[in-house]
């Protein structure tokens, strides 16, 4: 039996060559305490609803690959403490393991493209972790960005991570990084980090074209698209920079790695910015959504 199961109004969608929008959870099990989670949640799928086109939020449910999952099930995963946080390296150990899985971004570019999906939107993709020299943390985001063709919305990369050798994996691997409306590369609470972005369009259609001339070139692999958070929701970078720098030593001194990592991160940062960073960070994946869904339209000549 095939581990793939889409839902109705998702299958619908696609057979009917009508705009989707894939969604991860982990957001939902790891990023965000509740009840802001759901909300969000909830929030995102309304939104990408509103712009014409169908959420399909993406869990391992079951010892299933799930694409299209209900409130009820969206509401389990932001309450549950025991979820899994699912990459390509453990997405078939989430199956066998009958647990309950979020999705990373690579997971859920995985299973989007399993099911037929062409855009994707987060809110911020992983990178090179600061000191990766040394401890060779490297998300495996990028490496899934350049194996499968999904086209990733994001906020650029989260900025506690190392940007600029972020951007040179980015590169290394073949990966378009488009900067929407913008000359410089995003970094996620803040709309400028002082790195010119590699490549800049300003319409969904220019990046459905880019998408489908890659197609044509069978050059394989996703597409990076780097959207601003709103100027209004924003944390400027200069104020951003001694809250993750104090998060990063907090980290250091409780010996946190791996997977534990970001999300020990994203806490801390909260907790320093009395709850900034969360309301910034739910302005961002919102503002990813509503492009999400314009770029879904455009790639199937609705936008």
């Amino acid at each position: 039996m095939k581990p793939l199961v889409i839902s109705e109004e998702v299958a619908a969608a696609l057979s009917a060559r009508r705009p989707v929008v894939a969604l991860e959870t982990t957001i939902v099990s790891h990023g965000m305490p509740w009840p802001q989670n759901l909300e969000t949640a909830l929030l995102v799928e309304e939104i990408i609803r509103a712009g014409g086109a169908v959420p399909a939020s993406i869990a391992v449910l079951g010892g299933k690959l799930r694409v299209g999952l209900v409130r009820s099930e969206l509401e389990g995963l932001a309450h549950a403490e025991d979820v899994l946080k699912l990459s390509r390296a453990d997405l078939a150990y989430g199956l066998v393991s009958g647990r309950a899985g979020a999705t990373t971004v690579a997971a859920t570019m995985i299973i989007a493209k399993l099911a037929g999906i062409a855009v994707f939107a987060t809110g911020g993709i992983g990178g090179v972790h600061r000191g990766a020299a040394e401890s060779f943390d490297v998300s495996a985001d990028l490496y899934e960005l350049a194996r499968t063709e999904v086209i990733v919305v994001a906020a650029g990369a989260k900025a506690l991570l190392d940007l600029p050798k972020t951007l040179e994996v980015l590169e290394t691997l073949g990966v378009p990084v488009v900067a929407y409306g913008s000359d410089e590369f995003p970094a996620f609470w803040s709309r400028a980090s002082g790195l010119e972005a590699p490549l800049r369009l300003d319409r969904p259609a220019e990046v459905a074209a880019l998408a489908r001339a890659r197609g044509e070139l069978q050059l394989g692999g996703g597409i990076l698209v780097a959207n601003p958070v709103p100027a209004a929701d924003e944390i400027p970078a200069s104020e951003m920079g001694a809250y993750i720098e104090a998060a990063q030593r907090d980290a250091v001194r409780e010996r946190i790695t791996g997977k534990a990592v970001t999300p020990f991160l994203l806490t801390r940062i909260l907790e320093l910015t009395g709850g900034r960073s969360l309301v910034t960070n739910i302005a961002l994946i919102k503002n990813n959504a509503r492009l999400g869904a314009e770029i879904a339209r455009a790639m199937i000549g609705h936008g």
